[in-house]
């Protein structure tokens, strides 16, 4: 069976927030540590090369996978900031209604700026993602 390839490393999250280059893009960064910060009781961690997580769940599916990820992270992508919220976005529909400009995949929400969309919205689906996920994976 394959080896996640994305796992929790010693690097410093804090040194790879400061080194976004963009000042918008890093302090929307900024302020997605504080949530997520905040949404889970957990400092960040770098996993892998780009993501800043936050929390860590362990998982195993019906084929015998098994694995760790984070309950929460992001990652300042070139075009977008993508937010993974792991438990996925069901029951978030009203939430989502109210968001502003985003795009969504499976786990992943992705904003071009945070300026897009809601902030107390934004918050409430972090912190609704992480009581999910928790939830699942007690």
């Amino acid at each position: 069976m394959a080896e996640l390839k994305t796992r929790p490393t010693d690097q410093d999250p804090a040194a790879f927030v400061a080194a976004v280059a963009d000042p918008v893009r890093r302090a929307d960064c900024e302020r997605l540590v504080a949530l997520m910060s905040q949404a889970t009781g957990a400092p960040p961690r770098l996993w892998g090369s780009s993501i800043v997580g936050f929390g860590h769940y362990r998982y195993r599916y019906a084929s015998g996978h098994a694995g760790e990820w984070c309950e929460v992270g992001f990652s300042p992508r070139k075009g977008d900031l993508s937010i993974y919220l792991m438990a996925g976005f069901d029951g978030m529909e009203a939430l989502l209604a109210r968001l502003g400009r985003h795009k969504l995949g499976k786990s992943c929400l992705y904003v071009r700026r945070l300026a897009d969309v809601d902030a107390g919205t934004l918050q409430a689906m972090i912190e609704h993602a992480v009581a999910e996920i928790r939830r699942r994976h007690p």
